[in-house]
């Protein structure tokens, strides 16, 4: 028995040590290659080279070429594929086997078919397969000599255009400032440093570079080629000279800064956030307005062509994307119109809207101050950019984006909703004998005021002519908050879809009596933003319908925002109203009135404080048209008792040049 054992465990040892010493076969050698080839562990690829291939490159260079090829090149969804023998064949001391292995890249797909060569080879007194590496095992057309070669083809960027094809935003020229060393003095550097708003230390910089030579031109800074002032300035130093580099231009400058925007470099966190949309770091990418929001669509697709350059210089393309440019974007804007409303508000800060009334076409979006798109996209300093964001006026801050507490301009609107509902008619009189109103002592302190006393029946025209607070206040109450809100949310409050992202309007929540009434002229919680109030006055030009602004060219005209607001008959009613506002020598708006040309419109003022009977900030408000043109404007920061009259003024100047 007990040799018995003795034997089995003999049998037993001699079976273990045979399989404990049997070594991989060259395919299976060669999977687990391909297996770490897949999910890119070079390093652990690396211990699989044979030691020819480890003399020809260390495994720090095989992982970092590796790692920056695959980077560079945006290699995704990598599978590399190989079938093993079907039948166990008997390899000597070398083994070569077929592959496949196909990738994405920022060109397009990269496939390729190669063999492997798998050699024997002893170490540490351990015999096993390695695989014969060389560089085309990255690409079967790249010898050692050979470089990878990734151009990018940079796409056309489309330009904005006005309604009458006028450039916006276009694909101009701007002027490249520079030096040749010797022909400068002394004191060049310290007068192009204050000139072009750069260190001395950076203009050195520059000119101490490698390649700079005493005859060379050494670029500075880009300028705006319209800057006259500068140019004069800058040509007086001694050295500088200048040459035409292409650049995004904005021919209307600041008078269209805020809704077309600008483009700059991009920044690291602009790559970071667009990884995969093929930007670089020599790209441009638009930071605001219209040249941010359809950045998409005008930045169009960079072409990409991925290459070997072979060592005799010669060309293998493994993949290539074309071009394709980006796509221009034509707006409903007239730029004439949008500069002579521009022209009326400079040194104001405020915001201004124009639109057909009828086929909602946006015409105008202004606010002012604005900045000068050129110089944002040719680089401003940071001492420029400190003094723009420390400008009272705020040139920075976008306006027309913006909802404001809107004033008296909404008293047309509650008219409408009073009439849809019911609650109002157009002929609707209330008896008003006081200045300060309140419906009864639940109210506290606190009273509705009017700015005109005129005791006895005041019918809508009549409070609509003198802008009658009081008697808006009760009509809002008439009408009730659940049918005044739902009454607006079909104005658009709430709701407005539009190309440009604006913060819609908001009526607040209504929450007392108090709040609606003061809701009902304007005050309390509401606010608007300026295109949607001119888009609220579309009703009472097109028989009660609200007309959807728009303002892309390609867009269908005459969109029916919501229907039937009121009858054609208030709509006509509310219009003659509201021309009499201007015409009627006691209209609010009567300065606005041109001899010949009607005009219908309304003014507001609101007044932003805590409490009542404290002074605040006040808005100056009007909205002016006529059934080809709607202007809504507001001024900020109006004199007290000034209220609308600058507005209206401006307004008025706008249809007079118009009219010409």
């Amino acid at each position: 028995m007990k040799k018995a054992i003795i034997l089995m465990t003999f049998v037993l040892t001699i079976i273990l040590a045979g399989c404990m010493s049997k070594q991989p076969t060259p395919d299976e050698r060669f999977a687990e290659y391909v297996s770490l080839w897949n999910e890119q562990n070079f390093e652990e690829m690396y211990e699989l080279l044979s030691q020819p291939a480890r003399e020809t490159i260390t495994k720090e260079d095989f992982v970092n070429r590796y790692h920056k090829i695959y980077q560079d090149l945006e290699i995704d969804q990598l599978d590399v594929l190989f079938n093993p023998p079907e039948e166990e064949e008997k390899y000597e001391e070398q083994a070569g086997f077929a592959y496949s292995a196909k990738m994405d890249s920022a060109a397009g797909p990269i496939e390729f078919d190669h063999t492997a060569v798998l050699v024997k080879e002893e170490r540490e007194d351990d015999t096993n397969w390695y695989v014969n590496w060389d560089t085309t095992y990255i690409f079967p057309e790249l010898g050692s000599a050979d470089k990878i070669s990734y151009d990018n083809i940079p796409a056309v960027r489309g330009s904005i255009v006005d309604r009458r094809g006028n450039g916006l935003a276009i694909n101009g020229t701007a002027m490249q400032i520079g030096v040749v060393p010797g022909k400068m003095d002394e004191n060049s550097v310290t007068k192009l440093s204050e000139l072009l708003n750069m260190s001395e230390d950076q203009i050195t910089k520059l000119l101490n570079a490698s390649w700079v030579k005493a005859d060379l031109f050494v670029p500075l800074k880009n300028i705006s080629k319209t800057d006259e002032a500068l140019k004069e300035k800058l040509f007086a130093v001694a050295g500088v000279t200048s040459m035409e580099v292409g650049a995004r231009e904005y021919p209307y400058g600041e008078d269209l800064s805020h809704l077309v925007g600008f483009v700059a470099k991009v920044t690291a966190e602009d790559l970071e956030n667009n990884e995969g949309k093929g930007y670089t770091a020599a790209d441009y990418i638009g930071k605001r307005g219209l040249e941010q929001v359809f950045e998409e669509k005008l930045k169009g697709t960079n072409g990409v062509k991925i290459s070997i350059v072979k060592e005799d210089g010669t060309e293998k393309v493994l993949a290539e994307k074309p071009v394709e440019d980006g796509e221009d974007v034509q707006l409903t804007i007239d730029v004439v119109l949008q500069q002579r409303i521009y022209d009326q508000m400079k040194g104001v800060a405020g915001t201004a809207a124009a639109m057909n009334p009828v086929t909602g076409e946006t015409l105008a979006l202004v606010s002012a101050p604005g900045f000068d798109p050129n110089a944002e996209t040719l680089g401003i300093s940071a001492s420029q950019r400190q003094a723009l964001e420390e400008n009272p006026l705020k040139p920075y801050l976008n306006r027309f984006k913006l909802t404001y507490v809107p004033g008296s301009v909404m008293k047309p609107i509650t008219a409408a909703v009073g009439l849809s509902t019911g609650k109002l008619k157009l002929d609707t009189t209330y008896e008003i004998n006081e200045k300060q109103w309140q419906p009864d002592k639940s109210w506290g302190d606190y009273k509705v005021t009017r700015y005109t006393n005129l005791p006895g029946q005041v019918n809508l025209e009549k409070a609509m002519i003198y802008s009658d607070n009081i008697y808006f206040a009760r009509s809002a109450l008439e009408i009730g908050k659940e049918d005044f809100a739902a009454g607006l949310k079909k104005f658009g409050f709430e709701d407005m879809e539009y190309p440009y992202p604006l913060e819609s309007s908001q009526m607040g929540e209504l929450a007392s009596e108090i709040a609606l009434a003061d809701s009902g002229y304007g005050q309390g919680q509401v606010e608007m933003n300026i295109l949607h109030l001119a888009a609220t006055y579309t009703p009472f030009v097109n028989n009660g319908n609200l007309i959807k602004p728009i303002l892309l060219a390609d867009e269908t005209q005459k969109q029916i925002w919501a229907e039937g607001l009121v009858s054609a008959e208030q709509a006509t009613g509310l219009n003659a109203m509201l021309t009499k506002v201007v015409s009627d020598p006691n209209g609010t708006a009567h300065a606005a009135r041109i001899e010949g040309y009607p005009i219908a419109g309304k003014t507001g003022t609101a007044e932003i404080k805590a409490t009542q009977g404290t002074k605040g900030r006040e808005l100056g408000w009007f909205i002016g048209y006529n059934p080809e043109l709607m202007i809504s404007m507001m001024i900020e920061d109006v004199q007290t008792g000034g209220g609308s009259t600058a507005a209206v003024t401006k307004v008025k100047n706008v249809f007079l040049a118009e009219k010409e």
